[in-house]
């Protein structure tokens, strides 16, 4: 991975070794080993600043692997690298997003450990292509249908693409 490449795209291994690691305790449903035992995690990753936590499920791994999922969620969201959409070569997608890519369909399950690398690249494009789904999807591979329908899987990501798409006087997606 280069140093241009996006910290989604990390394996949940490398990404949890540049985090800071907090094992907590969390009040709320879940008997007396919630209350007695540190089983809620909160992950920072160091190079961002970012954090995520997870306190909902019965013990300290699960909780780490719910919080390392949303921190690669948070970081496909609020991290842009450059994509080279906008240059004079074509862009040429990820090997990943081929595989989750063919025939011009999406194929990854908001839950799948896949999706926020896959929701970075396609955020990644956006940014080099003036939020224009049109011309994004031409350079991914898909249609503008299947990105909508991608950004909608997370609808963080819809609210950021139309964020950027309102500053730019362009009407929101729907």
């Amino acid at each position: 991975m280069s140093s241009t490449d996006h910290p989604a795209r990390l394996a949940p291994d490398a990404l949890a070794a540049e985090c800071d690691f907090r094992a907590t305790r969390r009040s709320g449903p879940g008997g007396q080993n919630r209350n007695k035992v540190e089983t809620a995690v909160i992950l920072t990753h160091r190079p961002t600043g970012l954090s995520a936590e997870a306190a909902e499920r019965r013990t300290q791994g699960e909780n780490r692997a719910t919080a390392l999922f949303r921190l690669r969620v948070k970081l496909a969201l609020e991290i842009r690298r450059p994509a080279g959409a906008t240059g004079l070569d074509p862009y040429r997608p990820t090997d990943l997003w081929s595989r989750r890519c063919r025939g011009g369909k999406i194929s990854v399950n908001p839950g799948h450990d896949d999706f926020p690398a896959v929701l970075s690249e396609a955020l990644d494009v956006l940014a080099e292509v003036a939020w224009e789904p049109k011309r994004a999807a031409l350079s991914l591979g898909c249609s503008s249908s299947q990105l909508i329908r991608l950004l909608k899987d997370e609808p963080r990501a819809l609210a950021l693409v139309n964020e950027h798409r309102r500053e730019a006087g362009l009407h929101p997606l729907q």
